[in-house]
């Protein structure tokens, strides 16, 4: 159970009424009886290559995702960033299991029970489990016992309710790595088939040592586009809609929006930081005088008083010189601080003694198995077992309840002892009142009255010195607008709304927000307007080339060439097939073709390459003198296809038939 305990841790005319009432009643008998199909069909949160994932399926998944992170890092509590990782990764999860399993069902490939079996408790346990701390040993090293034993008590299961409960969680916790080891198997399985069809031959081999080997020098001058004024050129709307068709599926596209959003701070107001200073000032004197401290501090303030023993390092810093002053005893106060928009001030209950910062516990159980001990510090512990732990000397033991049972606890080391005050601390941070907060809400109602349309908007917020945040590509399933806190619903709106309205007042933590929709994207593709400006540079670019190339015509010399063009000779020492860039020209592959192919001693037709156009002249050959080594080629061109599997079921993902309906559901 050592290992228990570490996951614990760390839906005629008679004839004729008759005739429709029949009617009615057997549609409405269909209807009614065909409502949970139709409510199922509404009820999928989506569809992975013909695989239904079911609304409950997928909470299911996300709860045990969710009871994994708790188990893995000792928290309960998460933000919504972390919900959201935990949403989509479920999500993907999803999406690679269906895919490879369509993808396995075409092939005749599986994973059969002995090869799981081998993968999570044989003589080859996959690298997930490995990686878990839950089932490492007390060296930090994987143990296969701890596995098997965490498996054998979720089998045995226990009549103890508290201890099955323990035991559920789990066996949430096993089943996910256990299904994670699944599918990371099946994916490896997969690759490892695709890496067989990406192989060099001994064609391949050589074509890569000839392409680096033969070379010719050359010379060249290049005139760059941007030498020519865009007035010397026409570029007229059929270039820019035919680099549109040709470019189309470049600009393919999930529905999105774009929003612009404005922020209204929830923030106290003078009034505010007067009445708390006016509370603190009117508590002062009872608090500096009172017997029953906790009573004044628990009814008033926002640090609650338990007791606790404070060290120099988790004292607050602004009463660590006051705390530990030479000479400090109790009864003495500080006067009121202020700091970070809270009223404070502190006053000392006990001072001038030591205790430890921690103590060593293992738990006792009865059947006498050894229970590993660990090191806690106060903050750690549940009071009623810091306490005693803390009070207590090395070798005492102490039982305390423990839900419906009791647990018995051995202090095994106790850690060097370090000074110690108590200190009740009486803080009241300061927040807007009601007025306040209404007073900052219909200030934001106000702006969309007199603001009610998305150019209204953002003229307004300009002229009054507020910042306008964009938020572009929005899908309906993204999670958090910017950096605003709780979010989601004006995601949803944005996808309910229409192109240039502008929405009510969100709250999103401490603002208030205020949206307008600018675009709205529905198509399979980018709209033409919106790729427009880099389609239109780049039908100029390609009219300045056909200009500089008519310039060239007849040209018979790369000198006269360059005196057209104005630009300097270049000369680059060696070309080969195997570059990528052409001397300092950069990347160039259609001008290194063309040097290539016109041969030794030639002059080329002007070239139009990506950065202006070209003429090359090339000189002798520059081979390299090397022995083929086919084998050294071979594993050379092995290396560079050992990605290729990765990006080929990267591929199968992006190609596969899913339906994403996860934004009716969040």
């Amino acid at each position: 159970m050592a290992s228990l305990q570490k996951i614990r841790n760390h839906g005629a005319l008679l004839i004729a009424i008759v005739g429709l009432a029949m009617l009615a009643f057997i549609l409405g008998d269909f209807l009614n009886s065909g409502s949970s199909f139709f409510n199922r069909s509404r009820e999928n949160v989506g569809v992975i290559e013909g695989q239904k994932v079911h609304y409950t399926e997928y909470e299911a998944a996300k709860d045990q995702l969710t009871e994994v992170y708790k188990i893995e890092s000792g928290r309960t509590d998460f933000d919504e960033d972390t919900y959201a990782q935990i949403r989509n990764q479920v999500w993907n999860m999803f999406v690679m299991d269906y895919t490879l399993r369509a993808q396995a069902k075409e092939i005749g490939m599986n994973i059969t029970a002995d090869e799981l079996t081998e993968l999570c408790v044989g003589n080859n346990v996959h690298q997930i489990l490995r990686g878990r701390r839950a089932f490492m040993d007390e060296n930090g090293q994987f143990s296969r016992e701890a596995v098997k034993n965490l498996i054998n008590a979720i089998n045995e299961g226990s009549e103890d309710a508290e201890q099955n409960a323990n035991l559920q969680q789990a066996k949430t916790y096993w089943l996910y790595w256990e299904k994670a080891v699944r599918i990371s198997y099946m994916q490896e399985k997969y690759t490892n088939l695709l890496q067989h069809l990406f192989r060099a031959n001994s064609l391949d081999a050589e074509y890569a040592f000839n392409g680096r080997q033969n070379g010719v020098s050359a010379e060249y001058v290049m005139q760059p586009y941007y030498t020519v004024a865009d007035s010397l050129v026409k570029v007229s709307e059929s270039d820019i809609k035919a680099l549109y068709k040709q470019h189309k599926e470049q600009y393919k596209q999930t529905p999105n929006r774009t929003i612009k959003y404005v922020t209204f701070d929830i923030a106290p107001s003078e009034d505010d930081f007067k009445a708390a200073e006016n509370l603190m000032t009117s508590l002062q004197e009872e608090f500096k005088t009172t017997e029953d401290v906790s009573l004044v501090v628990n009814t008033n303030s926002d640090i609650m008083y338990d007791g606790r023993d404070y060290s120099e390092e988790t004292v607050p810093a602004q009463f660590k010189e006051f705390a530990f002053a030479k000479g400090a005893k109790a009864g003495q106060c500080t006067d009121i601080l202020f700091e970070n928009n809270t009223y404070a001030m502190a006053r000392i209950m006990q001072a001038g003694y030591s205790l430890p910062d921690s103590v060593e516990l293992k738990a006792v159980v009865e059947d006498g198995e050894e229970q590993e001990a660990y090191w806690y510090k106060a903050t750690d512990l549940p009071k009623n077992i810091a306490e005693p732990a803390f009070a207590g000397k090395r070798g005492d033991r102490f039982t305390v309840a423990i839900g419906m049972g009791e647990q018995t606890f051995e202090i095994t080391e106790i850690g060097k002892p370090t000074p110690k005050v108590k200190l009740a601390i009486l803080a009241r941070e300061v927040t807007p009142s009601s007025k306040t907060y209404s007073a900052i809400y219909n200030s934001a109602k106000q702006f969309i009255v007199e603001n009610n349309n998305a150019e209204a908007m953002e003229a307004a917020a300009q002229e009054a010195g507020m910042t306008v945040l964009p938020q572009y590509n929005m899908t309906n399933n993204t999670d958090k607008v910017g950096q605003l806190r709780a979010s989601r619903p004006i995601v949803r709106w944005a996808f309910e709304a229409k192109e240039g309205q502008v929405s009510d007042v969100f709250e999103c933590g401490q603002q208030f927000v205020v949206v307008a929709l600018v675009e709205v994207n529905d198509g399979e593709y980018r709209p033409l307007d919106a790729v427009r400006a880099e389609l239109t540079y780049e039908a100029t670019n390609n009219a300045k080339a056909q200009y500089i190339i008519k310039q060239l015509k007849g040209v018979e010399s790369l000198e006269a060439a360059a005196q057209i063009m104005e630009q300097p000779v270049q000369n680059v020492e060696r070309v080969t097939l195997s570059d990528s860039r052409f001397g300092n020209a950069g990347l160039e592959p259609a001008v290194i073709g063309a040097a290539i192919a016109q041969g030794e001693n030639a002059l080329s037709a002007p070239i139009q390459g990506n950065m202006g156009v070209f003429m090359v002249k090339t000189g002798a050959a520059n081979n390299m003198e090397a022995a083929f080594d086919a084998q050294s080629e071979k594993a050379q061109l092995a290396s560079r296809y050992a990605y290729m599997p990765y990006q080929a079921m990267q591929i199968v993902e992006d190609n596969a038939e899913i339906t994403d309906n996860r934004a009716n559901f969040q």
